[in-house]
């Protein structure tokens, strides 16, 4: 019998979800609800059967994972008859701290690990858990798992997660390098070896994630070594409307100078910093893009500093790899944005990076690889899938139960 996996992702007003057939890796449906809690709630599903919009108020997460499975189950547009033909549910959850280190079944265990975890997630894993408890009511009996966007992380080694603070501060709150978007850098890392039809656990990779928020990864042998996210998604890159890496006095600067509260900085440091704090325009790109076009100088110092930023980590990751065999584009602006990709790569020769300007410019939203055939380092883009990787963790985890 084919297996249906549903992964869901809860945030803290929103559910995305997809329905898969993991057999042939298909999607049998899909969607978003907008605005839980909120006035103005929306679901947009989508199936090969169509596509359906449906506006009514939605009050928490219970009910709205319950209209998206009754959805799913619809005479015109659902993709299946009843909730028993779904084998699995995979979530997908920010933080475990250091416990996880990959896709586990869910348990009270792993539940109350989750709830220890709120105060270094803490706007991203009290969703999580909602989400966790409202699906194990409306699908009970089916199991369920999590993946960890920290998880991958875990590999790094002492050197790369510790902060030169005080160490009883990691004692007792656990403060270190934690890392995010692990499963998309998994994902597109194993991608880009079956591509080159090379042993993942042979190959020194770099992946860079980019979308409103941005991270770089350091992958030798299918293990993360080094990430520029950080204790949160604030560290690394320049992002959307995160600062990404600045001087830590900064902010004790601002609260002195401005009378400003810690929560009026984070929000500062968070919402209002990155390509939108220096662009004064938008977070995103392709408004900054079409401003730069038009002369705009500061639309095109934010994208001269995002790419500077993002060469700069690719450089000390090929340090910290001793050499690098592939690095890999992915994500909103990493698949779509062909200038990024050249600004953050021209002038790396001696490194071993020759990108080849016709491949890179014909390659948007697909798979394609964009250095000359004589660079040592090859040059990829590969379009991330997280669920379909959250997916194949659910999978193997529940047959593994179940063996």
């Amino acid at each position: 019998m084919s297996k249906r996996i549903l992964v869901i992702n809860s945030g803290s007003s929103s559910i995305k979800f997809q329905l898969l057939e993991m057999e042939k890796h298909e999607v049998l449906a899909k969607g978003l609800l907008e605005r839980i809690g909120i006035t103005g709630s929306k679901l947009k599903y989508q199936s090969p059967k169509g596509e359906v919009i449906t506006e009514r108020p939605v009050k928490d997460h219970e009910e709205g994972i319950a209209m998206i499975v009754k959805r799913l189950c619809d005479a015109n547009v659902g993709v299946i008859k009843d909730i028993r033909e779904i084998y699995a549910v995979g979530h997908r959850v920010v933080h475990a701290g250091e416990r996880f280190n990959g896709t586990v079944m869910i348990n009270e265990e792993v539940v109350a690990t989750l709830k220890a975890c709120i105060p270094l997630a803490p706007l991203h894993n009290p969703p999580n858990i909602v989400g966790i408890e409202a699906t194990a009511r409306i699908l009970p009996g089916i199991p369920m798992a999590c993946t960890f966007d920290t998880a991958f992380h875990l590999t790094m080694p002492k050197e790369a997660y510790i902060y030169p603070i005080p160490y009883q501060y990691y004692r007792k709150y656990h403060i270190r390098r934690y890392g995010f978007h692990g499963t998309s850098h998994y994902y597109v890392a194993k991608e880009a070896a079956r591509k080159l039809g090379r042993p993942l656990n042979e190959l020194k990779i770099i992946t860079c994630h980019l979308g409103n928020g941005a991270s770089v990864t350091a992958i030798q042998n299918g293990k993360s070594i080094d990430t520029s996210m950080g204790f949160t998604p604030l560290q690394g890159l320049v992002m959307g409307t995160r600062c990404g890496d600045i001087d830590p006095a900064i902010p004790l600067f601002l609260q002195k100078n401005e009378n400003l509260s810690p929560d009026e900085v984070d929000a500062i440091l968070n919402k209002r910093s990155g390509m939108q704090g220096i662009s004064e325009i938008s977070s995103d790109m392709r408004d900054i893009w079409l401003r730069a076009n038009e002369g705009d100088e500061n639309a095109r110092l934010a994208i001269d500093i995002m790419a500077y930023r993002l060469k700069k980590y690719i450089g000390s990751y090929i340090a910290a790899l001793n050499g690098v065999d592939v690095i890999v584009f992915t994500a909103g602006i990493g698949e779509n944005d062909t200038e990024v990709r050249r600004l953050t790569l021209e002038r790396m020769e001696a490194l071993g990076i020759y990108l080849d300007l016709d491949k890179n410019s014909s390659v948007k939203a697909c798979y394609g690889l964009i250095s000359r055939p004589d660079s040592p380092v090859k040059v990829m883009v590969v379009p991330t899938n997280e669920e379909l990787e959250i997916a194949e963790q659910t999978l193997l985890v529940v047959n593994g139960r179940e063996q």
